[in-house]
């Protein structure tokens, strides 16, 4: 069995009456257990529908590419169903320093909203007793990733994060494990050119990582530009645990258990 940490099965690009194939795809692929994660208001509910089939947990949050669209009570709206026990985390939240200002917005405005809802996120997450998922993403250099640990950092005591689709060096990935977080992989993994990631995943302990599709995004090797899905999360896992020297088997029960622990699965699921 394995779990595909990160999805977002309410995208547009996924059609409703599709999904129960997508799922019997997933299963037949061995990824019986999926993360589907709201990127905003709109898509909320959707997630949480999704999410009351067998297998399929949900997340809540903010993208930080819609703080723009987002009321300033988003977090509030939030908060009113983070106690559902569909729920299993906060996000997808986190800096998106990729993708320019949108039309009307300073750079250094929209950067600055991104961060206040990171924070509300954080603080959402402690007081429902829930863990964090985060984004970045920059166009050179890693600066929304220091932005984004050093607002863990002031959370780190109460509230664990996933960095997912985490592409950077190894002291990267240390810093997130030391403040108590994982990081997450996905098809960027089967890359011909990623040769950085490959290194920190072979470097990465036992228990400290989870495997992730985001798709319909990153579809992995040999399905690279096309649409992605949970299914496909078989051919990165292969290649991961090739990286790491270890049985499919094993992968799988070490990246469950911290899917266990991160998300509050039952901790009788492997």
């Amino acid at each position: 069995m394995l779990t595909d940490s990160h999805c977002h099965l309410a995208s547009h690009r996924f059609a409703s009456d599709e999904i129960p194939a997508l799922i019997q795809r997933a299963h037949a692929a061995g990824v019986t257990r999926m993360v589907t994660l709201a990127t905003s208001l709109d898509d909320l509910d959707a997630n949480l529908t999704l999410s009351g089939r067998p297998g399929i947990h949900a997340c809540i949050g903010i993208h930080p590419c819609d703080v723009h669209h987002a009321p300033d009570d988003a977090i509030a709206k939030l908060a009113a169903v983070a106690g559902d026990p569909r729920v299993c985390a906060i996000g997808e939240t986190g800096l998106d320093y990729y993708h320019a200002a949108p039309d009307g917005w300073l750079e250094s405005t929209f950067r600055e909203r991104q961060r206040g809802f990171l924070r509300q996120h954080f603080e959402l997450a402690a007081a429902a007793g829930l863990n964090v998922v985060i984004h970045t993403r920059d166009r050179s250099e890693d600066a929304s990733f220091e932005d984004a640990l050093a607002i863990y950092a002031e959370f780190h005591q109460a509230v664990r994060a996933i960095f997912h689709c985490f592409i950077g060096p190894w002291t990267n990935a240390k810093r997130v494990l030391d403040l108590g977080g994982l990081v997450a992989f996905g098809g960027v993994a089967t890359f011909k050119n990623a040769r950085n990631i490959r290194d920190t995943i072979a470097r990465c302990p036992a228990g400290s990582f989870l495997l992730e599709t985001d798709s319909p995004y990153l579809a992995p090797d040999p399905h690279r530009g096309q649409r992605n899905e949970p299914a496909l999360m078989r051919h990165t896992a292969e290649r991961i645990a090739t990286l790491r020297d270890e049985s499919l088997d094993v992968l799988a029960a070490h990246t469950n258990l911290a899917a266990n622990a991160i998300f509050r699965f039952p901790s009788d699921v492997i």
